[in-house]
């Protein structure tokens, strides 16, 4: 075999782990550009997670908007019961209400969700039995009461008693 052919061959698997090495570099190259100094660092050193000390003050300073359903159940004590006696208590109050971020400042701002499309979120008939759905009452929305909000029928917070 001739030399020349030996070294293209040498050549052949020096090539591309250079490459490999140049990238890797490269890369670490731009970490250290791009991501903050004190990413990760904790009071104990490293800190698994997105924490950094540098944001903390914009955290502070951002605004929650869902509040959960503790904010409700003072003012509205009769709805929140019905509700935690049904089937819906495992539903917070603001996915039908909206945010409460600036209630009961704003109380315009909470628009009630009364679409079929919502209830039907859970309550489309599905036939599988190792999801988990079929332990939730499913409709056919084409044959029940098609084009009718449900709210019309049932009062959301205790659905099946609570029939209009």
């Amino acid at each position: 075999m001739p030399q020349w052919r030996v070294v293209i061959m040498k050549n052949h698997a020096v090539r591309p782990l250079l490459v490999i090495i140049c990238i890797v570099v490269l890369i670490l190259l731009v970490r250290i550009v791009y991501v903050p100094k004190d990413f990760g660092i904790g009071p104990a050193g490293y800190m698994y997670g997105l924490h950094r000390e540098g944001n903390e003050a914009e955290w502070k300073a951002f605004k929650v908007k869902y509040q959960g359903r503790e904010l409700c159940k003072d003012c509205h004590a009769k709805n929140y019961a019905l509700n935690m006696s049904s089937p819906h208590r495992i539903i917070q109050c603001e996915d039908c209400h909206g945010p409460a971020v600036d209630h009961p400042d704003k109380p315009a701002n909470l628009v009630i969700d009364k679409s079929r499309a919502l209830c039907l979120r859970c309550h489309f008939s599905l036939p599988y039995p190792s999801s988990g759905r079929s332990v939730i009452k499913g409709i056919d929305p084409d044959a029940h009461n098609p084009g009718i909000e449900c709210a019309a029928c049932h009062n959301p917070h205790k659905p099946m008693e609570g029939l209009r």
